[in-house]
C-alpha cells in the first residue's frame, strides 16, 4: 500500500513539474527567434536531478516494500508460534490433569479398599445381587400371601358352591317329602336330607312325626331328645315329643313338653285341640288348663 501512494506521489510530482515548465515556457516563436534563443542559450533547458529523485523515491518504495514484508512474515510467524505455544501447553495442562484426577482416583480406591476395577465389579455385583435377593424374596412373600388368600378364597368359593348343591338337593327332597303321604318313604326322603345336613333339627323334628305316625315312638323320642340337644330353642322338637309321651301316656312329662313347645313356637296353641296324639290329655284337667288359658289369651289378642 505504501508502495502505490509513494508511486502515485512521484507521479503527481512529475505531472507538476511538467505543468510548470509549460507555463514557463514562452510562446511559439519562430525559426528565426529560436535560432537566436538557442545560441543564446548557457545551460541545459532540463534539470537532471529529477529524474535521480523519481529514481531514489522507487528505490525507497522497494526497500519499504520489502522490509514490510519481512515484518508480516515476522508477525504471521510470531503468531502461529504463540498459537503452537499455547496449545501445546493447553495439552500439557490437560494431560496433567487428567493424569491427576486418575491418581487421586486410584487413591481413594486404594484407600476404600478398592485395589483394582476387579474389585469395583465384584463390590457392584454383590449390592446388585444383595439388592436383587431382597426384591425377589419381598416378591415372594407377597406372592405366598396372594396365594394363601387365593387359596383359602377358593376354597371358600367351592365350600359355597357345595352348600349351595346341598341346599338345592334338601329344597328338592323337603318338596318330594311334603308330596309324599306313605310315611315309610317320608322317612327315607328325611334321611336322605339329614345325609346331607346331619344337623337339620327340622328335619330330625319332621321324622319323628313321621315315626310317631307308623307307631316308633320310641325312636321318635330319641330323634326328639337329639333335636332338643342341637337347638334347644325349637319348639316343634317339644312338641313330637309331647306327642309321643302322650301316646305312652306318661301325661306328666307330656304337659310340660307342651309348655316349652308353647313358651317358644306360640303359633302352636291353635293344633292343642287338633292334634290326635293329645287325646288322651282332653281329661286332664292340666291340659284344660293350658287349652283354657291359651284360649283366653286368643280372645284377649282378637
Amino acid at each position: 500500500m505504501r508502495y502505490y501512494i509513494s508511486l502515485l506521489f512521484v507521479c503527481f510530482t512529475f505531472f507538476l513539474a511538467t505543468v510548470n515548465a509549460a507555463e514557463q515556457r514562452p510562446e511559439v516563436l519562430t525559426a528565426q527567434e529560436q535560432q537566436h534563443a538557442l545560441s543564446q542559450l548557457k545551460e541545459p533547458m532540463y534539470k537532471p536531478l529529477l529524474e535521480r529523485y523519481v529514481l531514489d523515491e522507487l528505490k525507497a518504495v522497494r526497500q519499504d516494500q520489502q522490509k514490510l514484508r519481512e515484518d508480516v512474515t515476522k508477525q504471521v510467524t510470531h503468531a502461529q508460534l504463540d498459537t503452537a505455544d499455547r496449545a501445546l501447553t493447553y495439552t500439557t495442562d490437560t494431560i496433567n490433569n487428567v493424569f491427576f484426577i486418575i491418581t487421586a482416583t486410584a487413591s481413594i480406591l486404594v484407600l476404600v479398599g478398592w485395589n483394582s476395577l476387579r474389585d469395583v465389579k465384584n463390590k457392584v455385583e454383590d449390592i446388585v445381587n444383595t439388592r436383587v435377593s431382597v426384591i425377589t424374596d419381598e416378591y415372594e412373600d407377597r406372592l405366598k400371601i396372594l396365594e394363601e388368600k387365593l387359596r383359602v378364597r377358593s376354597e371358600e368359593i367351592l365350600s359355597n358352591q357345595e352348600r349351595i348343591s346341598v341346599t338345592n338337593e334338601v329344597h328338592s327332597l323337603w318338596m318330594r317329602a311334603n308330596l309324599e303321604s306313605d310315611f315309610a318313604n317320608k322317612i327315607e326322603i328325611f334321611d336322605e336330607i339329614l345325609k346331607r345336613k346331619p344337623e337339620d333339627v327340622e328335619a330330625i323334628a319332621y321324622k319323628a312325626d313321621a315315626l310317631l305316625e307308623i307307631n316308633e315312638t320310641a325312636q321318635a323320642i330319641e330323634l326328639c331328645n337329639q333335636a332338643i340337644d342341637i337347638d334347644s330353642d325349637y319348639g316343634y322338637a317339644y312338641w313330637q315329643r309331647a306327642c309321643a309321651f302322650a301316646l305312652i301316656h306318661e301325661h306328666a312329662d307330656a304337659l310340660a313338653d307342651i309348655k316349652m313347645a308353647l313358651d317358644y313356637s306360640p303359633n302352636l296353641r291353635n293344633e292343642l285341640l287338633h292334634e290326635s296324639a293329645f287325646a288322651s290329655l282332653h281329661d286332664n284337667e292340666s291340659f284344660n288348663t293350658i287349652v283354657a288359658g291359651e284360649a283366653s289369651g286368643i280372645q284377649l289378642n282378637l
